[in-house]
């Protein structure tokens, strides 16, 4: 039998989208002492230029441990990660111009919208932030016309840009975070669980908001969330970790149509449904790691058809190819 094609096998060979973005083998720890708790273990994963990645996954599975290792807010521990069509190294030690650039390039949208704002400050000066650490502006006329045009484009007035946060609601001051981002004009932004901390009736605004900017600007997005339903709605892809691996990934309507890991459709069976009746009588499936017999026939990130990977060891590869075959077999026949 030939040895199954990995992820970072598929990846080794030329690929026609641009990757913007590789982790390759990373892996982040926190030390206390003698002990050391990993984090991250041996992450490989690719984000293409343009689209919208989800990761998802429960709370402390390691999905904003990764976004912010990728903007280097925590140091990575092993492996590497690179950027651009050149694969230059941007984790570890890099040079002050290098990791300065990385700043304008790569931007963030953190979680609490109230936390990640300057009470003390104006919506003006908020936005500008960036533009003045940067220098990105000829005068006091472009900056104020920049900060002017993307109030604007985030669905606030200009007549806002003298209040302060606290005079907002959680989704204008949301928006606020989104305008101080993209007026940077970034290739990539890390939208760290965006809509978790907002109201249901305006979540759909604040995501709408962010897929508007990657159709005008070509932009790359890491969106990280727990709730699957709302990950489907914006991705293009999937990744599902859990306990710092990834667990499975592939296109967003595919992992809904055919979820293979355990995990996956633990994650998947506890999304509520609209109908109370349905509701009641669904069941919960509990994801049990111990089920998994690693000891002798370790697990690896396996491709189990095009562009679909789930971690599992050849016994459970070959399983997940039946169930596949099957279904195929099942559409064949219908």
């Amino acid at each position: 039998m030939s040895k199954p094609t990995t992820y970072v096998d598929v990846h080794q060979r030329n690929n026609k989208r641009e990757v913007l973005v590789s982790f390759r083998d990373v892996q982040v720890s926190f030390k206390h002492g003698i002990y050391e708790r990993v984090i991250i273990k041996h992450l490989n994963l690719d984000i293409y230029k343009g689209e919208i990645l989800g990761l998802v996954g429960e709370s402390g599975s390691g999905k904003t441990t990764i976004g912010r290792a990728l903007i280097r807010i925590i140091p990575i521990s092993g492996g590497k990660i690179t950027y651009g069509p050149e694969k230059e190294v941007i984790s570890g030690k890099i040079k002050k111009d290098r990791a300065r650039n990385l700043k304008t390039k790569i931007q963030m949208i953190f979680q609490d919208p109230s936390a990640s704002l300057n009470d003390r400050s104006n919506v003006d000066y908020i936005i500008s932030e960036g533009l003045r650490a940067f220098h990105l502006y000829k005068d006091e006329e472009e900056r104020k016309e920049k900060v002017a045009k993307m109030i604007k484009r985030v669905g606030l007035s200009v007549e806002h840009l003298k209040r302060y946060p606290h005079e907002f609601s959680g989704g204008q001051r949301q928006r606020i975070g989104i305008a101080r981002c993209m007026i940077m004009d970034p290739e990539l932004i890390i939208a760290d669980e965006p809509i978790s901390a907002l109201d249901v009736s305006i979540r759909a605004q604040v995501l709408n908001l962010i897929k508007e900017f990657r159709e005008e600007r070509g932009l790359t997005v890491l969106f990280i969330a727990h709730d699957l339903s709302v990950v489907k709605y914006i991705s293009d892809r999937i990744a599902v970790i859990y306990q710092g691996q990834l667990v499975e990934l592939c296109p967003a309507d595919r992992l809904f149509e055919v979820p293979l890991h355990p995990y996956t459709k633990s994650l998947l069976s506890a999304i509520p449904l609209p109908d109370p009746r349905i509701e009641k009588k669904k069941v919960v499936i509990t994801y049990d790691p111990s089920k998994h017999h690693y000891e002798n026939d370790p697990a690896d990130f396996y491709e189990v058809e095009p562009h679909h990977y789930v971690r599992c060891n050849l016994e459970e590869l070959e399983s997940y190819k039946n169930t596949l075959e099957k279904l195929k077999g099942g559409a064949h026949h219908e």
